[in-house]
């Protein structure tokens, strides 16, 4: 029998608030390609349509109990540990990286998918080895492999961005769940020296990204291009912005990529700092209320899992606006919601679904 109780206790406001920065970004999407003549369909209206598929996706997830992903976690990051090792073998390699495959017709990215299913994986660990004093290094030993083979295989694509978002996120869960002093220690040293040692182990256009992150004006035309006309494009918004639609950098084709990794850049030319704040205020909100979520939940596998999501949602904002003004290196990192892209939108509905899933059953025990 159906309980109507859920129906009174889903989380309409966060949905709206959500659906917000949906449609702010399809017409900032709209401003951006506004000069293209493509013959098919419109990017902003692509985009429309996959904000709709997103909103399938939240209430299929809404409708049954997310406390039944914690028997089903094994088998599904087995199944996308495979999946990750076909695109190895086997995968479609598009402008120099393989990271997609064909299923069903479709391209998909088992390594967007490993955001959620990591997120299930670790919240099944930590709910079920709590302890009070906190994880020893020794316990940390299972989680570090569940979250390190599938980075390593991410890594080997190669995608960098989601490999340090799949380790961001393990990272933060873990530190929720609590970690022993001396462990932080040993795995801050090991961070460090791994991060030495990575140099080497790196791609040349990988290393590239991170020369160009230290001195862009190096390679003005080249590598360094998309951060200093990123730059351009934000600071010239200035306090109020220019309008709607009359921003130089992006209406004359300065700025690239500017309906995916750098559609901030866009929005913050035109609606200046004014604007940029009113944004950020959006998803500080979304990442807190989900917080919100994680604190009110009545088991401690729902409380991980809105933990998870909240920490994909942070991450990826940090890392893309950062890149977008120059505080970090640009490793192709979509602002969630905001940005052109289905596999980022389904992704990210995916969490939302979850996220609500586990606060409209906070009463159910």
């Amino acid at each position: 029998m159906f309980d109507r109780r859920l129906i009174t206790n889903f989380n309409w406001a966060y949905l709206l608030l959500v659906l917000m920065i949906c449609l702010i970004g399809i017409a900032n999407m709209y401003s951006a390609t506004s000069s293209w003549t493509a013959a098919v369909l419109p990017v902003h209206l692509k985009q429309f349509y996959w904000v709709g598929i997103g909103l399938a996706i939240v209430a299929i997830v809404c409708l049954f109990d997310y406390r039944h992903l914690e028997y089903f976690s094994v088998p599904l990051y087995g199944c996308n540990l495979l999946l990750l090792g076909m695109v190895l073998a086997f995968g479609k390699t598009i402008m120099g990286a393989t990271r997609w495959i064909g299923l069903a017709g479709l391209n998909v990215q088992p390594s967007e998918i490993m955001k959620i299913v990591i997120i299930i994986a670790l919240a099944r660990y930590f709910s079920e080895k709590a302890n009070l004093r906190g994880f020893s290094l020794g316990e940390l030993v299972l989680p570090g492999l569940i979250l390190g083979v599938p980075a390593l295989l991410i890594m080997k694509q190669p995608d960098l961005g989601t490999a340090l978002l799949v380790l961001c996120i393990g990272g933060t869960m873990a530190l929720f769940a609590g970690v022993r002093r001396s462990a932080i220690i040993f795995l801050g040293m090991s961070g460090v020296a791994a991060v030495c040692g990575g140099w080497f182990l790196l791609h040349d256009y990988q290393k590239k990204r991170i020369l160009t992150f230290l001195n862009p004006e190096q390679d003005p035309l080249g590598a360094g291009y998309h951060i200093i006309q990123s730059k351009i494009a934000v600071g010239s918004g200035g306090f109020n912005g220019l309008g709607f639609m009359k921003g130089t950098q992006s209406q004359l084709s300065f700025l690239p990529e500017r309906h995916t990794d750098f559609a901030f850049s866009v929005f913050a030319e035109e609606w200046g700092l004014t604007g940029c704040l009113l944004l950020l205020a959006f998803y500080c909100l979304i990442v807190l209320w989900g917080l919100h979520i994680a604190l009110r939940s009545n088991d401690r596998f729902g409380m991980y899992l809105a933990i998870g999501v909240c920490a994909m949602l942070f991450w990826h904002i940090v890392v893309n606006l950062g890149m977008v003004i120059g505080l970090l290196p640009v490793v192709g990192v979509p602002l969630p919601l905001f940005s052109y892209g289905g596999t980022s939108m389904v992704t990210t509905m995916t969490g939302i679904g979850l996220l609500l899933n586990v606060g409209m059953r906070r009463f159910m025990f």
